[in-house]
């Protein structure tokens, strides 16, 4: 089936099967090999990557079902020479450890920014009328679909507050 896919910034055009998933299509057929599968049940957060801005599992569904969706992987949010504040941030607070979950833990910290922006509460927030507060209960909230066997979290989420503060 041919569905058309906007990845990062670049229009691709996909012909596989209807039970291609997008992290496939991303790794096998657009050779985008930042997207990590982990699991590929949906449970390590390794395969995230932001469809129309907002963080998904790629493992979870069709690459067909984004016919003409904009996608972003690690590969659209910086590279080695131009990198991210948030891949800077990792770096800086050794947040990647052995680094395969990290593309995922930075799209998804990515797309976590952007909800606290935008005032979206979480399971923890206390006045869910209120715009939340960026803090350490709030990250690990936001963050808990991304696991990380190297056990990095507190360096995950040091970098995470760094760029957050940075942004208010």
């Amino acid at each position: 089936m041919k569905t058309n896919l906007n990845v990062n910034g670049e229009d691709r055009t996909l012909d596989a099967d209807v039970r291609t998933s997008l992290l496939d299509a991303l790794r096998m057929h657009f050779d985008l090999t930042g997207t990590k599968k982990g699991c590929d049940h949906g449970q390590c957060g390794a395969c995230t990557v932001l469809v129309n801005g907002r963080r998904i599992n790629s493992c979870l569904t069709l690459a067909c079902m984004h016919d003409g969706d904009e996608i972003t992987t690690i590969e659209g949010i910086g590279t080695a020479p131009d990198l991210s504040a948030l891949q800077a941030a990792f770096v800086a607070h050794d947040g990647y450890q052995c680094g395969y979950c990290t593309p995922g833990q930075i799209c998804s910290a990515t797309a976590m920014l952007e909800e606290f922006r935008m005032g979206w509460p979480s399971n923890v927030t206390d006045d869910v009328t209120a715009s939340p507060d960026v803090t350490l209960e709030e990250v690990a909230e936001r963050m808990s679909g991304n696991l990380c066997r190297c056990a990095a979290y507190p360096n995950i989420r040091d970098a995470i507050m760094e760029v957050a503060e940075a942004k208010a």
